[in-house]
């Protein structure tokens, strides 16, 4: 992951927030311009909306497919307006949202013979964590370990976010890591 400057960090809060700004005002995501080399580097982000301390829309990319800057406007105004869990954001909600962009690193899969070993390879606070199982899929941000700080209590919600029972085990079940660059 690149390390980015305070000024690089600024420039993607204010990307997002005027994407959704764009987004109110034309339906569809900012159209970015952008001349900083570590911006345009391919990059896999979520923007988290908060609003009043509650959340208010997430969206990212787990994988790196198009240039950061592009990755942040776009996760922001789907966050915004396409967030299936929340009605679309206002005009009147705008300007107390609360932006928080997850930069993610790349995932490493994950090697274990059990849940028992999988549990214990977990980093509470530190991973992120992608569960896959056929078509079942789900990813947790390193933020929830905040919720859910016990190992096995995140595990299970994210089996169930995924579509699949909190007791599921199968010797088909994937789980990855990653790691992310928190702004602000």
């Amino acid at each position: 992951m690149t390390v980015l400057s305070t000024t690089q960090r600024q420039r993607l809060l204010d990307v997002a927030r005027e994407s959704i700004r764009h987004g109110l005002a034309y339906g569809k995501p900012l159209p970015v311009q952008d001349e900083d080399a570590a911006l345009l580097q391919p990059g896999a982000s979520f923007v988290t909306l908060n609003l009043h301390d509650e959340l208010r829309g997430c969206i990212g990319s787990l994988e790196a497919h198009q240039p950061l800057v592009k990755d942040v406007a776009q996760n922001a105004f789907s966050a915004a307006f396409r967030d299936s869990r929340f009605p679309p954001v206002t005009a009147r909600e705008f300007d107390a949202l609360d932006l928080h962009i997850s930069i993610l690193s790349p995932s490493e899969p994950l090697h274990f013979s059990s849940e028992a070993d999988l549990l214990r390879q977990l980093r509470p606070g530190i991973d992120g964590l992608v569960l896959t199982d056929g078509y079942h899929r789900g990813t947790f941000l390193p933020q929830v370990w905040e919720q859910l700080p016990e190992p096995a209590e995140f595990l299970a919600h994210l089996k169930r976010k995924a579509g699949l029972p909190v007791n599921h085990w199968s010797p088909t079940l994937r789980v990855e890591r990653y790691s992310v660059d928190s702004i602000p």
